[in-house]
């Protein structure tokens, strides 16, 4: 009987987003709710299973995990791209690797809760009120202020249009951004150095890849305003995380809004824990009930099509 793992359902409901019911017939299904604490760990859980659906990078697949896991045939990922699968590793070891669509709205919607989060000090505001405090706080408007954009793709196209609705002027950076994409969403696109000195808020969408990582350090946070906000929903690893300990610390800069980290899940004890002018989500850009619809849905359909030697949206 094939047996699949379903990995890192951390709230629990990947069997209810999606229709399993024709491979609970002729399969063996088991979910993993907890994230493995290391690759031993994982390959000593997984052993055995024919495939895995794994949901976006929580576990990492790298060459080694699949030299740990010879029985493993198919391993399908949430989205259609997924940088902490090593692909050239699982087609040497003859696993096929499918994803799925994504909606890709999400993570840009929550960007801008971050952003009203941070601006107008909401979470500050509940837990005051929830202390019996009134009005404890002083935000701040966002019209009329500047928005800066790292990365103009799908994400970061519609946080401009956020921005404009609020009344904002909205500038972009990436290294190959053009004019034509600006004017496509109406940002205006600037120097790094620039946009880092006159933004207001700056809204981190890039791929991390060797030239964006660490692309945010010490340096730069030393170039944004006092008083500027700073939301990372794309990788923690983009910003240096301890340069932003520091600058937060110091209030050097005026807050920062996180989804990503270094390493994930974030300890209790990690240091951005203990800044009170943070806001911090647990990774959930992409975690809405209509994205995992489609995530699992599309999932149960990767595996029917492989068993039936058909495999879909292949990216091995």
């Amino acid at each position: 009987m094939t047996r699949i793992a379903i990995l890192d359902d951390y709230q629990g409901v990947a069997l209810q987003m999606a229709d399993w019911s024709a491979l609970e017939a002729q399969c063996e299904i088991a979910v993993f709710r907890e994230a493995f604490e290391s690759e031993l760990a994982a390959a000593e859980a997984l052993d055995g299973f024919d495939v895995v659906c794994a949901n976006r990078e929580r576990t990492p697949f790298p060459r080694t995990l699949f030299e740990k896991l010879p029985e493993l045939r198919l391993l399908v990922t949430t989205g259609m791209r997924n940088l902490a699968i090593d692909l050239d590793a699982a087609r040497d070891h003859g696993v096929t690797v499918c994803g799925t669509a994504s909606p890709g709205h999400a993570a840009s919607e929550l960007a801008w809760g971050l952003v009203l989060a941070l601006s107008r000090k909401i979470v500050v505001e509940d837990r005051a009120v929830r202390r019996g405090l009134w009005q404890s706080t002083l935000g701040n408007d966002l019209r009329g202020r500047t928005l800066g954009l790292l990365g103009l793709g799908r994400h970061g196209g519609l946080v401009a249009g956020y921005g404009q609705a609020f009344g904002m002027e909205v500038l972009a950076w990436s290294t190959n951004l053009t004019d034509a994409r600006c004017a496509e969403v109406g940002a205006s696109r600037v120097e790094l150095d620039e946009l880092l000195a006159r933004a207001d808020v700056i809204s981190i969408h890039l791929v991390l890849g060797p030239r964006y990582e660490g692309l945010i350090g010490a340096n730069e946070l030393a170039k944004m305003k006092s008083t500027a906000l700073l939301v990372n929903t794309s990788r923690g690893p983009i910003v240096d995380e301890n340069a932003l300990i520091d600058a937060l610390r110091e209030r050097r800069i005026g807050g920062a809004g996180l989804d990503v980290y270094d390493q994930e899940p974030l300890s209790p004890h990690h240091p951005l824990v203990t800044l009170p002018n943070t806001v911090l989500t647990s990774h959930v850009g992409f975690v809405t009930e209509e994205t995992y619809r489609v995530f699992y849905g599309e999932s149960v359909e990767c595996v029917t099509r492989w068993l039936a030697d058909d495999p879909v949206r292949v990216l091995t």
